[in-house]
């Protein structure tokens, strides 16, 4: 059993060890990611860790070279793995890494954890191949592979106390999810097309003349690619608009980090505005100096700053 003094954690060796091996995951495996993490005080970035290496792995099985069948049954496996945790059954010498981290975290925070069954959903949609008509139809994913962990970082970060209107916290994580999976969706439709998988909604597709998909590094003949990236980058910065509403109400380093992690994939959006036939062509990335910058700018907390001022005017 571990316990929290203002961000720093007393725990058992077994705890510490599977914690490391989570932040080590991390590291590896989620560079913007990580680059918002490390901004937190230790026991919410070791949190935070475990959530991501508990995602990783549901992601990795979706994503992994497994027969649908098998895919689903390890989803389901995965799921009895997080049932444990609910139940608290799972002890500190389990050989499990992952699940000691993230039982730990679940008696430390208030994790919602059927947010981890939304996830795996998400996961299982895609093992199925499914498509999506709809902006709607979309968001429903969306909703279940980046909604559902926003909601859960929420509940590690929590927010300050007086916050107005708290309340939202949840919508306004979950829409900022929504934001960050739409610019991955656009940043990876060629990666994704060579797997056989198209997330953006088929009506948006059809309205731009791009639904014979991106399998070649230009677009399809007479096809307004163009418009179709600045369409949807419209809508994903209008999420980000709303669920920006989030920073003034978390305290300075769960900001900062939530700053970061947005910050980043923002600038990701600006460079694919700029230059939309790049997400054909290969990965859309950031130099590390840019990240730094963004990590900067979120601890000093100016983003924060910046849509309480917004906030104010609107509301005047």
């Amino acid at each position: 059993m571990s316990g929290t003094v203002e961000g720093q954690t007393e725990m058992s060796a077994p705890v510490a060890a599977a914690y490391g091996y989570c932040e080590a995951v991390t590291g590896q495996q989620a560079r913007n990611f990580a680059y918002g993490i490390r901004l937190l005080p230790t026991g919410k970035r070791q949190a935070m860790s475990a959530l991501y290496a508990f995602s990783r792995r549901v992601d990795d099985i979706g994503d992994g070279a497994l027969a649908p069948e098998a895919k689903a049954d390890r989803l389901e496996t995965t799921r009895e793995l997080l049932d444990r945790i609910r139940k608290d059954a799972v002890d500190e010498d389990d050989t499990d890494p992952v699940a000691v981290a993230l039982a730990d975290t679940a008696r430390r925070f208030p994790l919602p954890l059927g947010g981890l069954d939304e996830l795996i959903d998400g996961v299982l949609m895609d093992v199925r191949g499914e498509t999506y008509e709809t902006w709607d139809d979309l968001k429903v994913y969306c909703r279940c592979v980046a909604g559902a962990i926003g909601r859960l970082s929420l509940s590690i970060f929590g927010t300050t106390p007086g916050a107005r209107g708290a309340a939202r916290a949840p919508e306004y994580a979950d829409t900022l999810g929504l934001a960050l999976q739409l610019t991955n969706i656009l940043r990876d439709v060629r990666e994704d097309a060579g797997t056989g998988r198209t997330y953006l909604p088929a009506d948006d597709l059809a309205k731009f003349g791009c639904s014979d998909g991106f399998r070649t590094t230009t677009p399809p003949p007479g096809a307004d690619f163009t418009g179709l990236v600045h369409y949807e980058v419209r809508r994903a910065r209008a999420l980000f608009a709303e669920g920006y509403r989030l920073l003034p109400m978390l305290d300075r380093r769960s900001g900062a980090c939530v700053a970061a992690m947005a910050g980043i994939y923002r600038r990701l959006l600006d460079r694919i505005e700029r230059d939309p036939e790049a997400v054909l062509r290969g990965r859309v990335s950031l130099p590390g100096h840019e990240k730094a910058y963004v990590a900067v700018r979120g601890l000093s907390g100016l983003d924060a700053r910046t849509v309480s001022r917004q906030h104010v005017r609107r509301r005047a």
